[in-house]
């Protein structure tokens, strides 16, 4: 089965719409994928990539919804899942 995975953009290479790529991190691995399919895609985007490509961007609540889905099929097995936005561990705690 083919998939796609969401990634979130933390580094743009290029202008050229044809040939910009992006440094993407899934949950700290992190790619250089092509954005020829995403020209809208900026920083801190969340994109699903495909064999390499960025073929759409999608909001982070999409993109932790997706890796609960894969993480249920078993596809991310021994990776560390970001945690969902809102959730009580990417809030920030005062410290003792």
């Amino acid at each position: 089965m083919c998939l796609a995975v969401p990634g979130k953009v933390v580094e743009i290479i290029g202008d050229d719409p044809l040939l910009r790529s992006a440094k993407v991190s899934f949950s700290g691995v992190v790619k250089q994928v092509s954005l020829t399919c995403t020209p809208e895609a900026k920083l801190g985007d969340y994109v699903l990539v495909h064999v390499g490509v960025a073929i759409s961007t999608v909001d982070p609540e999409e993109a932790a919804q997706t890796f609960e889905y894969l993480k249920q099929m078993g596809e991310l097995d021994g990776i560390e899942l970001p945690p969902a936005p809102g959730s009580p561990s990417t809030q920030s705690h005062p410290s003792p």
